[in-house]
């Protein structure tokens, strides 16, 4: 290899108990460049990333940078040296300010002072002067981290990254939780930064991003390199078929069965956040799966989040067919039938420590009490390895803690964890972000299957292949409000983003 390559990885080997992750992987990144890494969760890509920041420390192989043999010990190895990264999962600390986390572990000190104190006004100034530059003026830099949204909350991740004035730049799914609108500045970012002859090794679930904006694309495939391709000799069929090894036909099932009677009624909902929803009514029937579409900022994911208890309602009806409830929280709602896999998997998904058993039965454990009120272990674990199974979730066992998986197989668990108590209504906000081509297919055959047994589904997602492929109907909102509901044969992309944008 020449030196036209400012990283490479060579022959890497990583094993944790029971997982030989990464088997001899090689990638070569060019300077200047969108270098993607392609595969199907599990397939060890996130794991090849953090051995390369220092996360992981490698059993076998070896590292080149910048023409020099490196061995980081941890994160702040990789980055003095001049390698930042975006994780899948979001980092910050959510107490702090948007400015306290950009410069988290390097804020400027005041000048001519004995004591090492923090300069505020500086750290401000140069959150304002990195914000203007990536063209993100509208998030305040004082603001509370845990004050914004997920997708403003990934757009701090990237301008972290940025700040750092790297030579490769690792970006693990940056775009998962931004809308069009907010991927497409996000490329402007990302074409800068290649102009400058810096290095983005991007990965990404979604097929059109990474051939709008990647040069070369690297395969991987159970633990190993399956090749690298130039991007404009592939195309999303070609790639599908080399990330999971078969031949596929169809990316979304065919929802053969009819939509009953009305099952959930939803009757000029207003939340308790002048902010937020406002007047919204929609009904939900049997054997339907309703899409929630809508740009970034849209208010679905409150919408829903009131649906299950977790804010409150100002005003407004909920009907369980045809009675009144009252929902005040997730208790009530899984009392109701109601079940929410939510958005944030990270945040308010997993319980990180804890096994893939208990995170699978969490929700349910009720069902699983004997006579004296007492846990019947076997028969929950042995529900939850079921339904585990049927998901195809990747896993050394049951007893491995949930944080150990990658983030699609966490979904997987997540998805498990309602399965598990069987709800007649299940909330899917976002079900397969940051999950692979295959496991997706996976996740839809589920839904499929669910409604063709009489269970209702409502779909969150900003894929608009996902919204269009999924959904019975599809009802749009636009700065919290309902600005209409759209039979399947009536929504296309254009009359989505139509009602997505009708701002009052």
């Amino acid at each position: 290899m020449s030196e036209e390559y400012i990283l490479k990885m060579e022959k890497i080997t990583k094993t944790f108990p029971g997982v030989l992750a990464l088997d001899g992987v090689s990638l070569y990144v060019r300077p200047g460049t969108v270098h993607a890494l392609m595969g199907e969760n599990g397939a060890g890509k996130s794991t090849l990333m953090k051995c390369l920041f220092g996360i992981y420390l490698l059993d076998s192989g070896k590292i080149i940078f910048k023409g020099k043999e490196v061995k980081f010990r941890d994160a702040k190895d990789a980055l003095e040296a001049g390698i930042s990264m975006i994780h899948q999962e979001l980092l910050n600390v959510p107490q702090r300010t948007v400015a306290q986390n950009i410069w988290l572990g390097r804020e400027p000190l005041q000048k001519n002072n004995r004591i090492p104190l923090i300069d505020k006004k500086k750290m401000l100034a140069d959150t304002v002067q990195l914000f203007t530059q990536l063209g993100i003026e509208h998030i305040a830099p004082h603001t509370p981290m845990k004050a914004l949204s997920i997708a403003e909350q990934q757009l701090c991740e990237i301008a972290k990254a940025v700040s750092y004035n790297a030579s490769v730049v690792v970006m693990d799914e940056p775009t998962s939780s931004l809308s069009e609108r907010e991927v497409a500045h996000l490329f402007k970012i990302v074409n800068d930064l290649r102009a400058k002859g810096v290095a983005i090794i991007f990965i990404s679930h979604r097929m059109n991003e990474v051939f709008q904006i990647a040069d070369e694309i690297t395969v991987m495939r159970d633990g190993t390199k399956a090749g690298t391709y130039n991007a404009r000799d592939l195309n999303e069929d070609a790639l599908i078929n080399l990330m999971i090894g078969r031949v596929t036909k169809q990316r979304f099932p065919l929802l053969e069965v009819m939509p009953g009677k009305v099952c959930l009624r939803v009757q000029h909902l207003t939340s308790e956040n002048p902010a937020s929803f406002k007047d919204v009514s929609f009904d939900l029937r049997k054997s339907e799966i309703l899409g929630l579409g809508g740009l970034v900022g849209a208010q679905r994911t409150e919408l829903v989040e009131s649906l299950f208890g977790l804010r409150k309602i100002k005003s407004g009806r909920i009907e369980i067919n045809g009675k009144e409830i009252s929902i005040r929280s997730p208790h009530d709602a899984i009392k109701n039938r109601i079940g929410l896999i939510t958005e944030d998997r990270r945040g308010s998904g997993i319980f990180p420590l804890l096994s893939i058993t208990t995170n699978t039965a969490i929700a349910g454990i009720e069902r699983y009490l004997n006579k004296l009120h007492l846990i019947n272990h076997k028969k929950l674990a042995d529900k939850a390895a079921d339904i585990n199974k049927q998901l195809k979730t990747k896993m050394p066992s049951m007893q491995t803690a949930i944080k150990n998986l990658s983030g699609g197989n966490q979904q997987k668990v997540i998805v498990g964890r309602y399965l598990m108590i069987s709800p007649d209504i299940l909330i899917m906000d976002e079900p397969t972000r940051g999950i692979d081509v295959g496991a997706k297919y996976e996740i839809y055959m589920i839904m499929a299957e669910l409604i063709k047994a009489g269970k209702s589904i409502i779909m969150v997602s900003s894929e608009m292949p996902e919204l269009l492929g999924m959904s019975t109907r599809v009802a749009i909102l636009c700065d919290g409000k309902l600005t209409g509901i759209l039979d399947k044969k009536d929504a296309t992309q254009s009359a989505v983003m139509r009602l997505a944008t009708q701002f009052s």
